[in-house]
């Protein structure tokens, strides 16, 4: 960024490339956006909510409430039922300097402009049409990615009651107080998650646990 902060950071985990993008902060700076080569693609509101979520059959667009605005899945892809959904292209600004346009599975850019000057990183996921009928179905969420989750809804959970608190010092029903609807939807999503998921018993109590505390 103008600020010297780092903005689009690319690295390789193993076979994958990974594209990520960060908010203008010099520390703790919060992902606004992911980008796998796998196909698996997430986007956040600055509030930390899902905004895009991609994988490689389709993807969907959210508000910030966590309420589904619309679908799609890519051509040739393979869902495993329903009708195809083509995608209208969308265009999104994560920030003043990063924007987001998808126009394909292979046709997803990240675009960053700053002082005059321009860079675009294509980010989609190039799938061989003869390789379709042999992909996997979509995979589940591993013991971390679930953790990760958890962890993140409880501590935006408690920073909601810390503002509650310095909000409304006065008030002995603060701690009563329901969260945001956007909280309570990706509560339940994770929950969702959690039963279909395959992993042990012990540790979908401590998921449901961390986040029903």
């Amino acid at each position: 960024y103008p600020s010297g902060n780092l903005a689009i950071i690319v690295v390789r985990e193993k076979k994958r490339l990974i594209c990520i993008v960060q908010e203008d902060k010099p520390n703790n700076a919060e992902i606004q956006a992911v980008f796998k080569s796998n196909g698996r693609n997430t986007c956040y509101y600055p509030n930390g909510a899902v905004w895009i979520n991609m994988n490689i059959q389709g993807g969907q667009y959210l508000d910030q409430a966590g309420s589904r605005v619309r679908r799609w899945t890519w051509p040739n892809g393979v869902m495993s039922s329903g009708p195809h959904v083509p995608l209208s292209p969308i265009f999104i600004s994560l920030n003043r300097h990063v924007g987001v346009r998808i126009l394909g599975r292979d046709k997803i850019t990240v675009s960053f402009l700053a002082m005059g000057q321009q860079a675009k990183f294509n980010v989609g996921t190039k799938v061989q049409v003869s390789d379709l009928g042999r992909l996997p179905p979509p995979a589940c969420l591993g013991e971390d990615e679930l953790l990760l989750l958890a962890f993140r809804v409880r501590i935006l959970r408690l920073f909601d009651r810390l503002r509650g608190c310095l909000n409304f010092p006065s008030n002995e029903q603060w701690d009563k107080m329901k969260p945001p609807a956007y909280l309570i939807t990706q509560t339940l999503k994770i929950l969702q998650l959690c039963t279909t998921s395959d992993i042990s018993d012990e540790l979908r109590s401590s998921i449901r646990a961390i986040v029903n505390a």
